[in-house]
């Protein structure tokens, strides 16, 4: 995999309508391999790996890929979580932001409870205090499952996180969208009533 240039906007300069980290180049995926909105869904069921939060017995399931380093990211985990009652969750880690995201996806999807480990991240995150401490030994297929999400992404044509798949409750329609927002504009993505 090629090296990746991303662009992190501090949150101070950011317009109010950003609310995704972007990368500068665009996707070196050929088209032949780029995942179509309306196979995202089950190709993400298939083949994204992470963690699981809130119904856990749901029918409906969002799959977000993120960036444990994305400040958009922690703000849609805090959108997610009054959801949490009534849909399953899979977040699943990507590393594209800079040389913290692989150990602290890693340390987050290894974590006995990668609930509670993902809030305390995201917290300190939110904070400007970095983020969870992770050690830089990441075992072998941790590492493989945090760059088959990051091809993932890729191949879905994703050009920042967090990145959202899921089936709209309402319409049966797969949506897709990239960025952060809030929590009844999340409902509204997802087909719910306002939580």
């Amino acid at each position: 995999m090629t090296t990746r240039r991303f662009a992190l906007t501090f949150l101070a300069t950011t317009p109010l309508w950003l609310t995704a980290c972007s990368k500068e180049e665009a996707s070196s995926v050929p088209t032949a391999s780029r995942i179509e909105t309306a196979q995202a869904f089950d190709t993400l069921a298939a083949e994204a790996k992470g963690f699981t939060a809130g119904a856990l017995m749901s029918a409906q399931t969002v799959y977000v890929l993120f960036d444990p380093q994305c400040p958009h990211c922690s703000h849609l985990w805090e959108a997610s979580l009054p959801l949490h009652t009534k849909i399953k969750f899979v977040w699943a880690p990507v590393a594209l932001l800079g040389p913290k995201s692989l150990p602290q996806g890693a340390a987050l999807m290894q974590a006995a409870n990668p609930v509670e480990a993902m809030g305390a991240h995201e917290k300190s995150l939110l904070a400007g205090q970095g983020g969870t401490a992770a050690s830089a030994s990441i075992p072998a297929d941790i590492e493989a499952a945090i760059k088959a999400n990051t091809l993932l992404l890729d191949r879905l044509g994703a050009e920042s996180v967090p990145y959202i798949v899921a089936r709209n409750a309402t319409s049966g329609q797969i949506v897709a969208k990239a960025g952060s927002m809030d929590t009844p504009a999340l409902a509204e993505f997802l087909g719910l009533a306002r939580p």
